[in-house]
């Protein structure tokens, strides 16, 4: 299999990603950050192939996306429709929130994330 990991010539577009998040990203980060669910590690802004995920666990093989209203339009959607078929296709779980999911109710959301992850 060729190398799809965090390839080279996204690694600015990544840094940006990490320094511009948004508040579900951050709010997101402080609870799966360092190691605080269950021991699993979770990078932020980790590529995949062509694509750039906002959290990815590799022991769980589990990408978490964070979807706002720029995720409504028919179009976004045929895009992270087909997203999802290349990761899945990769062996990648993918589980979505939308941004008001994280502000409003952490707790279902953080229990979802966890039922995906390794002891």
């Amino acid at each position: 299999m060729k190398y799809i990991y965090n390839n080279k010539k996204f690694r600015e577009r990544r840094g940006d990603l990490r320094n511009k998040q948004t508040e579900a990203e951050r709010i997101l980060w402080w609870h799966i950050g360092d190691r605080h669910l269950d021991d699993n590690r979770f990078f932020r802004q980790y590529s995949v192939g062509p694509y750039i995920l906002d959290f990815y666990c590799p022991k769980a093989r589990l990408a978490i996306e964070l979807d706002g209203k720029t995720h409504l339009p028919s179009e976004q959607r045929i895009y992270d429709s087909e997203r999802t078929q290349y990761l899945e296709a990769n062996d990648i779980k993918v589980i979505r929130f939308w941004n008001d999911e994280i502000e409003n109710d952490l707790e279902a959301v953080l229990e979802k994330i966890y039922k995906l992850t390794p002891p």
